[in-house]
């Protein structure tokens, strides 16, 4: 439990509550992971390469985020606080020096790629009401208005208290398991192989179109990996967190990892690949539906659609909920405006970065999936998982004050492979038509966050512009 805040009265603050436990913190990360994620990313993720070959990049992804999740476990072992990577980067590099900069960046990239992460579960979840309203999609600005509308309703449902919320996720986890285990099971027990195994001529010449698509199929990968984290986030709400944040990394991975690529071939194996690409069809916007309405009929699409409807529901409700205590902690530090760094008084919540999160959630909301998905990966990566893993060899080598209760298994190997992972997966967008506006994005907000941290830090004689006898 983290200590009171004391203020100028001397009257002990509301202070966060170490309440989620294993089964909490992973059904917290599952339920982000899953959620909308793999209902409407397949379809793309298939015509990356033109055919069923493309669902290698479910092995390839998985590969990058089990590394990157050994990383995260030993980091948020050594370092549980509100704030997750934000934690990691400010004392894995140094709090006075390096460590500020990355902070900061941190900060500035999460207003640029974490909202439009939530948002993308937002309009995920306007497709599959589609399929409920007919008419929905013929009305390309409402479709925008009601994902908005959908960012708010989450907002103000996480305006509570931490325990009430952790037994509503049990709740939503368990809608989750039961969504996925519906389609899993039915594309066992339906399954077509001459359709799961349709590949085209030439699907697996391994040249450069083969290398650039696998990679951007492994970019819609990684963000439904996106997720396996979030319990960093709550780190000052986790018990035992030496213990708990590994579990619960790794468990979800793992779990996710099986329903992801069963959920895939359950679908190629009901749903014909080729439909499933042709942008703007129904195949392609809510897949699992017209799965399901193949082979129980219409009704079975309707109850799927609104099982998903509940699945998404839980995924944003979980990014929100982590996401929204990133502000606070940086404002706690200094690195972000200092209004933003208390809690609720009653509910013992950080409602003003909540209230901050939610309004930029629903701004996000008004721009397109595909687009949202491919640049919030690009920003983050060099960031954030590049970011901590350098952390994390820096720690090692320089920080050995700090205790590491866990210790990834056969360092640095898992570290390298993930290095390797994101610096292929943030390379890959290039070598396709229009990749560069992404490139452009991911290098722009970096650019700009620089310029910003160093004209700040120039202005209140903060590292590197701080006097020589206060370095």
């Amino acid at each position: 439990m983290t200590e009171p805040i004391e203020v100028g009265s001397g009257a002990p603050q509301p202070q966060l509550r170490r309440a989620l436990g294993i089964l909490n913190a992973t059904s917290i990360n599952m339920s982000n992971m899953i959620g909308i994620g793999p209902f409407i990313t397949v379809p793309p993720i298939l015509a990356t390469l033109g055919g069923p070959q493309a669902l290698l990049s479910w092995f390839v992804g998985a590969l990058v985020a089990i590394c990157d999740g050994l990383v995260v476990s030993e980091l948020g072992a050594a370092l549980p606080g509100s704030g997750g990577a934000y934690v990691f980067l400010r004392d894995s590099y140094g709090r006075e020096r390096w460590g500020k900069l990355m902070a900061w960046m941190f900060i500035w990239q999460f207003l640029f790629s974490g909202t439009l992460e939530i948002a993308s579960g937002s309009i995920g979840m306007v497709q599959y009401l589609s399929v409920l309203w007919k008419h929905l999609i013929g009305h390309p600005w409402l479709v925008k208005f009601l994902a908005a509308g959908i960012s708010a309703l989450v907002m103000l449902s996480l305006y509570r208290k931490i325990r009430d919320i952790a037994r509503l996720m049990l709740v939503l986890w368990i809608t989750t398991l039961a969504t996925t285990g519906w389609v899993i099971v039915t594309g066992l027990v339906k399954m077509d192989t001459r359709l799961a195994f349709d590949f085209p001529p030439h699907a697996f010449d391994l040249n450069w179109a083969f290398l650039v698509g696998l990679g951007n199929g492994t970019v819609l990968v990684i963000y439904n990996y996106l997720g396996y984290n979030q319990v960093c986030y709550l780190g000052g709400e986790v018990k035992r967190p030496e213990r708990t944040i590994p579990y619960a990394v790794i468990l979800s991975i793992l779990g996710v990892t099986a329903i992801d690529i069963l959920l895939s071939f359950s679908f190629v194996s009901v749903v014909p690949w080729r439909e499933m690409v042709r942008e703007g069809s129904p195949a392609y916007t809510a897949v699992a539906s017209v799965f399901m309405g193949r082979v129980y009929g219409p009704w079975a699409a309707i109850v799927i659609s609104v099982m998903i409807l509940f699945t998404a529901f839980a995924s944003v409700f979980a990014l929100m909920l982590g996401y929204s205590r990133i502000p606070y902690a940086a404002a706690l530090d200094g690195a972000f405006f200092r209004w933003f760094g208390v809690l609720h008084p009653k509910g013992e919540f950080p409602h003003r970065s909540l209230v901050l999160v939610g309004i930029l959630c629903i701004i996000a909301s008004f721009f397109g999936l595909v687009q949202i998905i491919t640049a919030l990966i690009l920003a983050r990566v060099l960031v954030v998982f590049v970011g901590q893993i350098v952390g994390l060899f820096i720690l090692r080598r320089y920080r050995p004050e700090i205790s590491r209760p866990f210790r990834m298994w056969l360092y640095p190997a898992p570290a390298i492979l993930a290095m390797g992972g994101w610096l292929y997966t943030f390379a890959s967008p290039a070598g396709q038509p229009g990749g560069w506006k992404f490139m452009l994005y991911a290098f722009g907000t970096i650019a700009a966050g620089l310029v910003a941290y160093f004209l700040l830090a120039a202005k209140k004689a903060e590292w590197p512009f701080a006097p020589r006898e206060s370095r």
